[in-house]
């Protein structure tokens, strides 16, 4: 039996030749537990060629120095906090590293409003909790539990958006390297190669404050937004065309020309005002961050394949490039209107994205 294509695998699974062939080549002292070396695992993060000539893709663009500082928060006994806005690939990167460091990036506790303790700590099979009573055997363990236990990487995605009573039920699991079960009179212990990755932002609504007990335990790195237009460009582009041949659609990889076109936008608005610095413009309420022009450069590419010529140009780009401005009704759609006219109109080169726009949202 055939075994299905899955939507998105793991880091571990997509990228599995270039961490076979950098385990080869790699001669450098390896931490306990650790599939790679802290030096080979840069090099899978930031990309490079192996000495026997394999290629490894590049994960994250951005500074060497942040990426060297976070691998090396890892090999102590310190957990790493990535911080940033949304869209600075703090996920993105968290996943790769334990993907190199653990070859598993799936023990994950997704942070929300509704985390409870349990998906931080364990829980119970409530079926033999009543029949047998408190037990091992009756004790479902959380992914970071499953880490400790098997000296892997845990990863706790939005870490502030959980409930602050959830999030300080790391501090004992990070401080003492053990987790207490009072139920059981026992405590688990982690063996060497257990650590954490968590990531944060302070832009989105829901952030809980972390407390300074819980803070203290961390390395803390934070991810800047893409520095210059060039890098971001170069992320979208690599990002959206790598999405394209996961959802196998049938278009061309995005036009240099169109990505530069939204990026050009996000930063300009993000900013509040052109690349020329001599019109200001509102800024809207959304954070426009990379990861939203990546949505709207692949939903752009799925409108050519399907309804298009299989070309992504301004007709594909128009509705994307709206539901990412426009949040709020009122406040943004007023600071798009305004973008329009001061600036996309005046642009010979984005005339029909001007058209194109005007006749989604001709208000």
């Amino acid at each position: 039996m055939t075994t299905p294509t899955v939507l998105r695998p793991s880091a571990e699974t997509q990228y599995a030749d270039e961490l076979v062939a950098l385990a080869a080549t790699d001669d450098k002292p390896r931490p306990p537990q650790w599939k790679l070396s802290p030096q080979a695992v840069v090099r899978y993060v930031l990309g490079g060629t192996l000495s026997d000539g394999t290629v490894i893709t590049p994960k994250y663009v951005g500074e060497r120095r942040l990426v060297e500082v976070a691998v090396g928060t890892l090999v102590t006994d310190r957990a790493l906090l990535l911080v940033g806005v949304p869209g600075t690939a703090k996920s993105w990167l968290s996943e790769h590293l334990a993907a190199a460091i653990s070859g598993n990036s799936t023990l994950i506790v997704q942070g929300t409003a509704g985390t409870s303790e349990e998906a931080v700590r364990y829980g119970w099979n409530y079926a033999r909790l009543i029949s047998e009573g408190p037990s091992e055997a009756a004790l479902v363990p959380s992914p970071v539990l499953r880490a400790m236990q098997t000296g892997a990487v845990a990863r706790v995605e939005e870490l502030t958006r959980m409930p602050a009573e959830v999030q300080d039920s790391l501090i004992t699991i990070l401080s003492e390297k053990a987790l207490p079960v009072p139920e059981l009179n026992l405590q688990f212990q982690a063996i060497p190669g257990f650590t954490l990755i968590g990531t944060a932002n302070d832009r989105d609504r829901g952030v809980n404050q972390m407390s300074s007990a819980l803070a203290r335990r961390f390395n803390t790195v934070v991810l800047p937004p893409p520095a210059t237009e060039d890098a971001e460009v170069e992320i979208v582009s690599q990002r959206a065309a790598q999405l394209g041949r996961a959802l196998e659609l049938p278009s061309e990889p995005p036009a240099l020309d169109e990505v530069r076109r939204v990026v050009r936008i996000f930063r300009e608005l993000r900013g509040g005002s052109t690349v020329d610095g001599r019109t200001q413009l509102k800024k809207p309420s959304g954070s426009l961050s990379t990861a939203e022009a990546i949505s709207v450069v692949t939903s752009g590419m799925a409108l050519a394949a399907h309804f298009g010529d299989g070309s992504l140009g301004a007709d594909e780009l128009a509705a994307g490039l709206l539901g990412a401005v426009i949040k709020d009704r009122v406040s943004d759609t007023a600071a798009w209107q305004e973008y329009l006219e001061a600036v996309v109109k005046e642009r010979k080169e984005w005339r029909d994205l001007y058209r194109a726009c005007r006749e989604l949202d001709p208000a």
